[in-house]
């Protein structure tokens, strides 16, 4: 049976959500993270899309991003897939690292981009992992 269409977002903005394979870990540290965050920033210049918020926790991602030049499909394929190979290499792994293709919600209204960007930003605290935003390393909030 095949997939469904990818809804389209009117506004071009979408809360786009990567998972680890059976829920695995995807970031083995710090190094990972920032291998991460230097593919977000380098496909941005070439793929020109607009990053307005993410959250990294150690199995899955958070995006907040608004397509303008390739499609956000093109994007995250290009940044998903050097991520992964570069993991794998410095992991000695071969394989998916990601579950299916990523997952996107539309953005719709200012309201609901609040609401999603409060949502990512505060995704640490909902894990335990900070007692506050401030305390978050691993979102945009800082930016």
């Amino acid at each position: 049976m095949p997939r469904t269409k990818r809804q389209k977002s009117g506004t071009g903005i979408y809360h786009i959500m990567l998972r680890g394979i059976n829920k695995q870990t995807i970031f083995e540290g710090e190094e990972d993270k920032r291998a991460f965050i230097k593919r977000l920033k380098k496909y941005k210049g070439i793929c020109d899309y607009k990053l307005y918020g993410y959250c990294l926790m150690d199995n899955h991602v958070h995006l907040l991003m608004k397509e303008n030049g390739d499609s956000i499909s093109d994007c995250l394929q290009r940044i998903s897939s050097s991520y992964v190979y570069w993991y794998n290499n410095k992991y000695e792994r071969c394989g998916h690292l990601f579950q299916e293709r990523f997952k996107s919600e539309t953005i719709e209204t200012e309201v609901s981009f609040k609401k999603v960007l409060r949502y990512i930003h505060q995704n640490p605290l909902k894990a335990g992992l900070a007692k506050t935003i401030y305390e978050s390393k691993w979102t945009s909030f800082h930016e």
